[in-house]
């Protein structure tokens, strides 16, 4: 780590004694430079890895942002934590003279729970280098071979590799390239990194508001995630929001013996699935009336989702199914719509603890991921007045007394929760032009432009508070088992990443920008 840290230090120096950038980083030099400083980075991604991240345990999130912060004023930039009522966030921030623009980028630092008994290693936080033995299977190498020649088709497995310490990594790097090679940006640079993404950034709105003078910019680049499933270069112009309830039916006070009491005693797992069964059709489409209000794909829109180059066969055949739901016409029109998705479900005992009885109790868990157009407690709202349509007395927030015991035939706990809203950026937008030059000059052709990605990122705060467009680039490869055991991040698309972001960053932005 000295011996990158001093290399770190000289470059931000001469780097910062230069004039902001007139042209670009060349793709050869770009590439040239990544696979010339394909170890160190590896090993500085290796020791990162290292650090414990989850969330829950404050004191890791400490000692991660205490690195972080450590890494940025290696690279010139100046730091603050910035004191939320739970885990700090990380910013930072560095000035060029006659700055184009101010360009925001956002970091998600922290991880996943880790599950050890899950993990084909000794820990998650100690990563494996590891190979494929020929039959789809990574076994681990020494991490001496990084001597020998890269395999880039090799795999570093570690919870938060790919989601999204690697995407950290590699903005620190291409950083790194562009000061040894002299490239100064024209824009001022600010970046926030979130401790808390996995927890649904519970803090972060309200400390947007509260630091938004701090945090103001022109545009917001957020390097998470994994390109279009095909690998080509890919950006993501926006991004679902997402919502959540937790859905409890009651049955007797406590578990009863279905002999004596079945066919007496109401069943709380029979209930539950009534209900969610009553909120879709069977091609899967809500059938709550007004939940797809407000929607239209029109013949602008449905041209930009087909140009998208989803293989919808081999799709299906990856996630094994034989039809899809009847929402959308294909995968790309399906994730412009909200969705309702039954994500766990529990009610006395499966598997070798069945036990023959009436629950007590069964539960639902239930996403509800949104759109721009809609609003995603007035979804909750439509949900919770469905099931009270269905005769239910639905208790907000607790468990039922017992003198509602005793009155109400039916009973539903209802605890709902809004994250954050979605966001969408348009392809013409500054960052948009922006980014897709910086695309084009490394690959030669313009990225696949996603207009809504699926999953659920905390931006809208951000767009909303700040009044600014956001882009995602993503990085990492497809197949990472992001959010689950053996997670991981392949060499090649590692590099990539760094390259990816050495041609963004490296883009003079003053062409694509208005005055500021």
């Amino acid at each position: 780590m000295q011996t990158l840290r001093r290399f770190v230090l000289g470059s931000v120096v001469s780097a910062l004694g230069c004039v902001p950038l007139s042209a670009q980083l060349g793709p050869e030099q770009i590439r040239s430079l990544v696979e010339a400083e394909a170890v160190p980075s590896i090993e500085l991604f290796r020791e990162y890895l290292g650090l414990p991240n989850d969330a829950h345990f404050p004191e890791d999130i400490d000692r991660l942002i205490s690195w972080l912060d450590a890494a940025l004023t290696d690279r010139g930039f100046t730091t603050e934590r910035l004191a939320t009522s739970r885990n700090d966030l990380l910013f930072a921030e560095r000035h060029v003279a006659n700055p184009a623009a101010t360009v925001l980028v956002y970091l998600q630092a922290d991880g996943q729970p880790v599950d050890l008994s899950a993990w084909q290693q000794e820990s998650p936080y100690r990563a494996e280098l590891k190979q494929d033995d020929g039959t789809g299977t990574f076994r681990a190498i020494s991490w001496s071979s990084l001597q020998d020649e890269l395999d880039h088709d090799w795999r570093i497995y570690a919870r938060s590799a790919s989601d999204s310490k690697g995407p950290n990594i590699q903005f620190l790097r291409a950083l790194d390239l562009m000061a040894q090679a002299g490239a100064v940006p024209d824009y001022n640079l600010k970046v926030i990194i979130d401790t808390m993404e996995e927890m649904g950034s519970p803090v972060l709105p309200a400390a947007i508001e509260q630091y938004s003078e701090k945090l103001s910019a022109d545009m917001l680049i957020i390097f998470d995630g994994p390109p279009h499933y095909s690998g080509r270069p890919s950006l993501k112009f926006g991004a679902r929001g997402f919502a959540s309830f937790t859905l409890t039916t009651f049955g007797p006070r406590v578990p009863q013996h279905s002999g004596h009491y079945g066919n007496y005693a109401p069943n709380p797992g029979i209930r539950l699935a009534q209900i969610l069964a009553s909120m879709k059709d069977e091609s899967g489409r809500v059938t709550i009336p007004g939940f797809y209000d407000g929607i239209e794909i029109d013949d602008a829109t449905q041209r930009i989702l087909d140009a998208v180059p989803d293989d919808e066969v081999e799709v299906m055949r990856r996630l094994g199914i034989a039809a899809t739901d009847g929402v959308a016409g294909s995968l790309q029109e399906a994730v412009q719509w909200p969705s309702l998705n039954v994500r766990g479900l529990e009610s006395g005992w499966v598997g070798d603890e069945a036990r023959t009885i009436v629950p007590a109790t069964a539960v639902a868990e239930v996403d509800v991921r949104l759109v721009p157009e809609t609003d995603g407690w007035r979804l909750l709202g439509m949900i919770r007045d469905h099931i009270e349509g269905l005769g239910y007395h639905v208790l907000d927030d607790r468990d039922p007394t017992e003198d509602e015991r005793l009155t109400y035939d039916r009973l539903a706990r209802f605890d709902a929760r809004v994250d954050y809203a979605a966001f969408r950026t348009a392809f013409d937008s500054e960052p948009g032009l922006w980014l897709s030059a910086g695309f084009v000059n490394l690959f030669g052709e313009e990225p696949v432009k996603i207009r809504t990605s699926g999953g659920s990122i905390p931006i809208s705060p951000f767009v909303s508070t700040l009044g600014i467009p956001a882009v995602t680039v993503p990085t990492v490869n497809p197949d990472n088992n992001q959010h689950s055991p053996n997670e991981n991040l392949r060499v090649g698309s590692f590099l990539e990443g760094i390259a990816i972001a050495a041609a963004v960053l490296s883009q003079p932005l003053r062409p694509f920008v208005t005055i500021h």
